[in-house]
């Protein structure tokens, strides 16, 4: 079967949204190449992320999220191509780099060890000492500081299922446990958070809490890239969509240009955009 040619409405651009893309994207790459020996991971991959949007990013198994993502947060070093923060070109060797940069990543394997406590969580990796000689000389942990500042954060989001932050991650359920890692990421991602499949292993409910949190993360000004298969979510809170397709990127599309049944004939090659459009 022969594919068949769709355009792009609006030019990529969510109708009422213009002014957001009239900004310097705070996250771009450009022509990213990467090749595992014959596999190719990315063929020349361009992305965009604009300040307090949230970037879908879609496409079947092995047409490269997962590589895109890694290239983008360090965990891998594209062979060619150029990635850039606010129009500066950055270079991330490892995953830390592109913390310190402002670029935080909530995996769908969550990074929370689920016998210590909430605030312990939310600052894992992060602690912070007390002050003075308890701090610098006994390096004893400013327990209470954090508990506070980790309960902050989370009634920021507006989590209200959440209340004891000294309470073991082991008895949250899988909702809470993603709000926390959410949380942790908002706490610290001051430009990007990366959201990888949040809502996989979550009922109804909790999913729709997860989504509530990410539309309230970019109305705070948080630029975020979700990975998701969950078409549904993806058209509820995403204003633009990033197509991968065979390492290559497909597309731009919005939710309010293509509806899902589009969306995904695009994504396994039933239908192409006009290379004006897709590029």
């Amino acid at each position: 079967m022969t594919a068949t040619t769709m355009e792009v409405a609006y030019g990529g651009v969510p109708a009422g949204k213009e002014h957001i893309y009239s900004q310097e994207p705070v996250l771009s790459a450009r022509k990213l190449v990467i090749t595992f020996g014959r596999v190719i991971g990315l063929d020349g991959v361009d992305l965009d992320l604009y300040p307090g949007e949230v970037l879908a990013v879609i496409g079947d198994n092995g047409a490269g999220k997962s590589t895109l993502i890694k290239c983008l947060t360090g965990a891998y070093t594209p062979d060619s191509g150029q990635i850039t923060m606010n129009g500066k070109p950055v270079h991330f060797k490892r995953p830390q780099d592109s913390r310190e940069a402002g670029i935080e990543t909530v995996y769908q394997q969550l990074a929370v060890i689920p016998a210590l406590d909430i605030a312990s969580n939310l600052y894992l990796a992060r602690e912070e000492r007390r002050k003075g000689v308890l701090g610098s000389v006994f390096r004893m942990l400013d327990k209470k500081g954090m508990e506070k500042r980790a309960g902050q954060s989370v009634q920021d989001l507006g989590i209200q299922t959440i209340q004891n932050m000294s309470q073991a991650v082991e008895t949250l359920s899988g909702g809470q446990r993603q709000a926390v890692a959410v949380a942790r990421a908002a706490a610290f991602g001051s430009k990007v958070v990366i959201l990888d499949e949040p809502t996989a292993a979550l009922g109804v409910k909790e999913s729709g809490m997860v989504l509530d949190m990410i539309k309230q993360l970019r109305d705070k000004g948080l630029s975020i890239i979700l990975i998701s298969h969950n078409m549904p979510h993806v058209w509820e809170v995403a204003d633009r969509i990033h197509i991968q397709r065979l390492g290559g990127r497909a597309g731009v599309i919005t939710p309010q240009s293509h509806d899902m049944g589009e969306g995904v004939a695009i994504m396994t090659g039933a239908k192409r955009l006009t290379p004006e459009d897709a590029a």
